[in-house]
């Protein structure tokens, strides 16, 4: 993860502007012109939350969530909790190309250093179980049209500002990811929600053959936490502090366990607090917002070549990483290297992305544009976390076909145990670039690959940097997010990271 506070960076600008503020040039100004018409032209405000209900992390929903997404008891091993995969101090995902969710050696352990148990089962190679890289959390109610990496969880409408709107508004995976049907909660996150719970490779685990479906493992869970039915997989006291936790939380003072602790609840505590991680207060927004000192020059120059065209000599990012919140949230064929096990139906280390949703040719190596905000924080990158450098996934989107050539995973990639799951790399990315090359000559991919100078390179980068909000550094401003694990009532994983220290 880069490791920059942009605070410190600010304050610097800050004395120095204080210095000489007055000796801006006739060159920085004409910059300033040029690039305050462009982001104009594009809508820009600086503020992707303007006209957004936005939960704090105080509230009493918020902090109920807060206790599910730590806890152990929502994965029906005691091993994983939804934090293992996405914990605030390590940019909302887990710092690794692929998650290691069941059945981790250590199940306290999180980010890089993270490995699968070796279980001799067939299911496991030697390298992580879950196909595709962790999204961030963060900013998670800035979503309008769909959540996943294949959107598989989507709005019927997108309509803006809405996070998905209603239970009515949103579809989602039935029994099978091709199989549609209208969630049973409100919003996005919340939605989003109930699935990792149902993924063996994520919270289920492997075995629990019982439990036939999705639908049952959500209604085991539920009994649970609540006791229903006779589950006593908890201790009464541990039932108790699950019941009076929800009470306050849905401010239910008499309700009983089996009215409240509901799957339905369950998701939309967790979607809240995803939905309160809202990171968006950058130098990029100060910039936009009137102050022309809260970039770089370097970093001005990375986004004039963001938001020109390909006939300015620009890079076209805009095309799909368009808005304050730096995505069209749709889906485009990229090429980004393939490794890993693969999704698909046919048993290939292939990803078909959102084929698999539609069993469509046509949306084969379609992944969801993936927002900006807090980029440089946020890695590895790519749908498989094929990148670990902000550079080089740069480098990619620029020119994919060379990229694609140059791309060693043996080099690039650190995670233990992820070398195993390299061997089709070049078959399978050369699929999907093939993919790419026909959707350009039908004008499908608005996208073109331009040969940039390191210099060019460089200011893009730049500019992504300042598109990072300095509190997502910062531990002490995370703390409001982090659950410590001091009742133990609730189960609450204990976070450490790879030397075994405390988060």
């Amino acid at each position: 993860m880069n490791t920059a506070v942009y605070g410190s960076a600010l304050l610097a600008l800050f004395i120095l502007s204080g210095c000489g503020g007055e000796s801006r040039t006739a060159s920085d100004e004409s910059l300033d012109t040029k690039l305050r018409e462009k982001i104009s032209g594009f809508g820009v405000k600086g503020d992707p939350s303007l006209n957004r209900d936005i939960p704090s992390i105080e509230d009493a929903k918020t902090q109920l969530g807060k206790k599910l997404f730590y806890t152990k008891a929502l994965s029906l091993d005691f091993d994983t909790a939804c934090v293992s995969c996405h914990h605030p101090l390590l940019g909302g995902g887990d710092d690794l190309s692929f998650p290691i969710g069941s059945e981790a050696m250590d199940p306290n352990l999180l980010g890089p250093g993270r490995m699968h148990q070796d279980t001799g089962k067939s299911y496991f190679d030697g390298g992580p179980t879950v196909p595709r890289n962790a999204p961030s959390t963060f900013n998670a109610a800035l979503f309008d049209v769909g959540m996943f990496w294949d959107n598989r969880v989507e709005s019927k409408t997108g309509a803006a500002g809405a996070n998905g709107g209603l239970a009515t508004n949103i579809l989602m995976p039935g029994h099978s990811d091709y199989e549609r049907v209208e969630s049973v909660v409100n919003n996005l996150p919340s939605t989003q929600a109930l699935f990792p719970i149902t993924s063996a490779e994520e919270m289920r685990a492997f075995g629990h053959a019982d439990l036939s479906n999705g639908d049952a493992v959500r209604l085991y869970l539920a009994k649970r936490l609540s006791g229903a039915d006779g589950n006593r997989d908890l201790s009464e006291s541990e039932r108790e502090a699950w019941l009076q936790a929800f009470r306050t939380g849905l401010n239910a003072p008499d309700a009983n366990a089996s009215e409240l602790i509901t799957i339905e609840n369950i998701a939309e505590a967790i979607g809240e607090y995803e939905r309160s991680q809202l990171f968006v207060n950058t130098p990029w927004k100060a910039y936009v917002e009137g102050d022309s000192t809260a970039i770089s020059e370097k970093a001005k120059q990375g986004a004039l070549l963001f938001y020109s065209g390909y006939e300015e000599g620009g890079a076209n990012c805009v095309q799909c990483h368009s808005g304050d919140f730096f995505t069209d949230e749709a889906l485009h064929v990229m090429a980004v290297p393939q490794i890993g096990r693969g999704k698909n139906h046919d048993g290939s280390t292939e990803d078909y992305g959102r084929a698999n949703i539609t069993l469509q040719d046509a949306d084969k190596y379609k992944f969801r544009t993936a927002p900006l905000l807090n980029v440089s924080s946020t890695g590895p990158w790519g749908h498989s976390g094929a990148f670990t450098s902000l550079r080089n996934v740069v480098k990619h989107m620029l020119n994919p076909d060379e990229s694609t050539q140059n791309y060693n995973p043996y080099s690039e990639l650190k995670q233990r145990g992820i070398d195993v799951q390299c061997q089709d790399v070049e078959t399978n990315t050369a699929h999907a670039l093939a993919q790419l090359v026909i959707n350009r000559q039908k004008g499908i991919s608005p996208h073109q690959s331009v040969a940039f100078s390191e210099e060019q390179i460089d200011q893009i980068v730049a500019f992504l940097e300042t598109l990072s909000d300095p509190c997502v550094e910062d531990r002490n401003c995370l703390s409001p997010w982090i659950a410590h694990p001091d009742d133990p009532d609730f189960l609450l994983l204990r976070q450490l990271n790879a030397t075994f220290q405390r988060f």
